[in-house]
Parts: C-alpha cells; structure tokens; sequence
C-alpha cells in the first residue's frame, strides 16, 4: 500500500492511540469495556505492522504489551495514565532502539536536488 511505504508501525500506532482516546473521553463505555477495546486494538495494530514489515517480532512484541496492560488495568490494575503511558513509551523507544539497527525503509529517501545559480537562470 502506497500509504503505509515508509511509516506503517507510526500511523497504525497513531490509529491504536486514537481508538484508545475516543474511547477514554468520547464514547461512555465500562472500564472493562475500554481494556477489551484496546487489547483488540493494540493487538491488531501489532498484527498489521507484523504483516506488513515481514519482520513483526518488534510490532507484535510492542502489540502484545499494549494489549497486556489494557488487559491488566480491566482486570483491576490501578495504574494511572501517566503510569500507563510512561511503561508504553519505555517498551516503544526499547523496541524503536533495536529496530533502526535492523530495518532499512523500502522507500528510498527523496535526494534533494542541487539549487540552481543565476547563470543557469540565463
């Protein structure tokens, strides 16, 4: 998909958060209900990224974490937000420091091309 060439883990993490706050201030749903929504989420999020990059140890294990804690929380973890966000940043900037050694975009990087002088103008 033309969409997903360069950044496919970023914009379908941006989407699990987004599910993730709609369901915390937009829509009335159970604390239980909100743990479920967010294991699926995060669980298909890291099941996308792992399809799409051939390479989803990194994607499911950062899934499978966010899937962990939603779960946890529904089943009565009392961890704030904060609490929560600081042990999802952790295991992503973890998980991010071990795949920009592995990982080389299939999209090449754009060469930016030389400016042009006044002669060639003339």
């Amino acid at each position: 998909m033309k969409l997903f060439n360069r950044e496919p883990a970023a914009l379908l993490a941006f989407v699990a958060v987004a599910i993730k706050l709609i369901a915390a201030f937009g829509i009335n749903l159970s604390s239980d209900q909100q743990a479920v929504l967010n294991a699926v989420a995060a669980a298909a999020v890291g099941l996308a990224v792992a399809v799409m990059t051939h390479d989803g140890i990194a994607a499911a294990l950062y899934g499978f974490a966010q899937a962990a804690l939603a779960l946890a929380v529904g089943f009565g973890l009392h961890w704030s937000a904060d609490q929560q966000a600081v042990v999802l940043s952790f295991v992503s900037v973890a998980i991010a420091m071990f795949v920009r050694t592995q990982v080389t975009a299939k999209t090449p990087a754009a060469v930016p091309q030389p400016a042009r002088t006044v002669q060639d103008v003339l």
